[in-house]
C-alpha cells in the first residue's frame, strides 16, 4: 500500500503529520515531539493532486513543487466552491466564530471559524495568540469580520512569509495580549454588529508554549520545494502553522531550516534515518531578510 503525505494537522492540539493512501480516504497520522529528528526521502515518482478533501484526485493529476496547495486546478476549484470563504453557503445552520489573530508586533488579523472547530484554525495558521470576538449565524460572522477589517484596518489575510521572519524575536506574553485586548476593546465597540452576532468577552489564549517558539532561532533557510530522490533530516525544534523548524547540521555548520508542510502533500516519502542535513533546494535567508520582516 502506498502512503501519500497530507501535510501537518492540528486536530489534537498537536503537531501531527497526515498520510492517506494514495486514490483512497484512509488516514493515519504520525506525532511529532519537539526535540526528536525528523527524516525523510522523496520517492522516485511524481508529485499527485492531493484530491478536493485530501479524498484523492480522480484524474492522478500531478501538480508542481513549489505549490502550497498541492492540487490540481479542477480539484482546488472544487475545493473553493464548498469553502466558506466563497460566500456559497449563506444557508448553512452552523454557529460561526469571529476571532482576532496575533503573530507578531502589530501583525493582527480578523476572521471567522466554524465554533465547534474549537481553536483548531488558529492552530493551522500559526495564530502566536488570539480572542474570540463574537459568536453567531455564518453571515452575521461574515459581515461582523468585514466591519472590523474596514472600520480598524485589520486585515483577514498576513502571508507566511512575514509571519515566520518573526518567530524568534516576539515580544512578551503581556504584550502580546496587551495588543489584542486593545483591539478587541475597539472592536466590541464599533456600531454596525450584526444583530445576531453575540459580542464574546477578551480571553487571550497563548499558543507559543503548544508551537515550542521559546529560546528559538532565527532561520537560515527556507525549503522552496521537495524533488524526486531528495532528502531533509533535522531536529524538530518547533512547529507553527503549516511549518516545521528544523534545527539541521551539514557540512560542520549548524541552521535552522523551515519547511512548509504543504509542499510535502502529495508526495511519497520514505523514511531515511541515515539522511544528514537538506538536499532539496533551499532559499537562504540573512539577517536582513529576517530584520525586514520585523518592521
Amino acid at each position: 500500500m502506498n502512503w501519500l503525505c497530507g501535510g501537518l494537522q492540528w486536530g489534537t492540539g498537536r503537531p501531527g503529520l497526515v498520510w492517506y493512501e494514495a486514490g483512497g480516504r484512509a488516514e493515519r497520522v504520525s506525532s511529532l515531539v519537539y526535540g526528536a529528528g525528523v527524516a525523510f526521502r522523496v520517492g522516485d515518482g511524481q508529485r499527485l493532486c492531493v484530491g478536493a478533501r485530501r479524498g484523492g484526485c480522480p484524474l492522478r493529476a500531478t501538480v508542481p513543487g513549489r505549490s502550497s496547495g498541492g492540487q490540481c486546478p479542477e480539484c482546488a476549484r472544487l475545493d473553493r466552491a464548498r469553502s466558506v470563504a466563497a460566500d456559497t453557503m449563506a444557508d448553512d445552520p452552523r454557529s460561526y466564530a469571529v476571532y482576532l489573530a496575533w503573530f507578531g508586533p502589530r501583525m493582527v488579523k480578523v476572521g471567522i471559524t466554524r465554533e465547534e472547530r474549537g481553536a483548531a484554525r488558529l492552530l493551522e495558521q500559526g495564530a502566536v495568540a488570539f480572542t474570540w470576538l463574537g459568536r453567531g449565524p455564518l453571515m452575521a460572522a461574515r459581515r461582523t469580520e468585514e466591519l472590523v477589517r474596514t472600520a480598524l484596518g485589520v486585515p483577514d489575510r498576513i502571508p507566511y512569509k512575514e509571519k515566520r521572519a518573526v518567530r524568534h524575536a516576539l515580544p512578551g506574553v503581556e504584550k502580546r495580549a496587551g495588543e489584542l485586548e486593545g483591539l478587541h476593546r475597539r472592536a466590541v465597540a464599533l456600531e454596525g454588529w450584526a444583530e445576531a452576532l453575540e459580542r464574546a468577552a477578551c480571553e487571550v489564549v497563548d499558543h507559543a508554549g503548544v508551537f515550542g517558539l521559546a529560546g528559538l532561532r532565527p532561520m537560515s533557510g527556507v525549503v522552496s520545494e521537495l524533488v524526486s530522490g531528495g532528502c531533509v533530516a533535522g531536529r524538530l525544534v518547533a512547529a507553527a502553522g503549516p511549518d516545521l523548524h528544523l534545527e539541521t547540521e551539514e557540512g560542520g555548520r549548524g541552521g535552522v531550516v523551515v519547511l512548509d508542510t504543504r509542499l510535502m502533500s502529495g508526495w511519497e516519502l520514505r523514511r531515511a534515518d541515515d539522511a544528514v542535513g537538506v538536499s532539496v533546494p533551499v532559499r537562504e535567508v540573512g539577517p536582513e531578510a529576517v530584520q525586514g520582516g520585523l518592521f
